[in-house]
């Protein structure tokens, strides 16, 4: 799977939001491409997304930015790279969504968070970011957010979008079976499965999402949306609105 080059480099996206495409990860034997999302709050410090591995050129053009203060693992699988970045940035807080810190403490991972994400935004981002816990599922509770200046929606893995060009044959079967395939993607079917009792959480998350009045949606995985997102969020979760 190749991933969106250029890597590693800032790629301006909206109002002071950038996006930045990192290496492919292993996830369960799978590559998946990388992305990280970055925002510059109005006081100059710098937000980061799910961040991707860390490298001297970003490393360079990240500081360039304003003083990175913010580290953000929005779910569960989505913490691996928060430990470099925080040696690169020793005052930046480090902030997870539920499960992360068991997770990470299960598989032996010295990983230091400082604050719990949860239904509302801190004063460090208020009333520029919105953010909420979808909740729903016991296993898969991701922190979506909402950049209001650029009018940008957040995901993580709630969408996933593979570009069948850009897989292997087995992984363009994969990918189909799974739902997560360009011009569908959606929610893994796999993770479906872990909302099965908690739709009417999910779609009132949704829903909410949809109020936000996105114009792009930003996702970890494949190709992200840069226009029309209120239709995107319907088609996507078409299963559960």
């Amino acid at each position: 799977m190749s991933g969106y080059a250029p890597l590693n480099t800032l790629k301006p996206v909206g109002d002071e939001i950038w996006a930045v495409d990192g290496p492919p990860i292993r996830f369960f034997g799978v590559p998946f491409s990388t992305r990280m999302t970055v925002v510059r709050l109005k006081n100059g410090d710098v937000w980061l997304h799910s961040p991707t591995k860390i490298c001297d050129a970003l490393k360079a053009e990240i500081i360039a930015l304003g003083p990175v203060r913010h580290l953000i693992a929005p779910n569960w699988i989505h913490y691996a790279y928060i430990s470099e970045w925080q040696k690169a940035f020793p005052k930046a807080c480090a902030y997870a969504a539920p499960g992360i810190v068991a997770r990470a403490k299960k598989h032996g991972m010295n990983i230091r968070f400082d604050q719990d994400l949860t239904q509302t935004s801190p004063d460090a981002w208020a009333r520029q970011i919105e953010q909420m816990i979808v909740e729903g599922s016991k296993i898969h509770r991701e922190a979506v957010f909402f950049h209001t200046a650029s009018r940008t929606l957040i995901l993580t893995d709630l969408i996933e979008n593979f570009e069948s060009k850009n897989l292997s044959w087995p992984l363009r079967i994969l990918t189909r079976l799974g739902g997560i395939q360009d011009p569908d993607g959606q929610m893994p079917r796999d993770m479906r499965m872990t909302f099965s009792k908690g739709h009417r959480k999910l779609r009132a998350a949704v829903e909410r999402m949809i109020e936000w009045g996105p114009e792009r949606i930003i996702l970890a995985h494949g190709r992200w949306y840069d226009r029309d997102a209120v239709a995107e969020l319907k088609r996507a979760f078409r299963w559960v609105l």
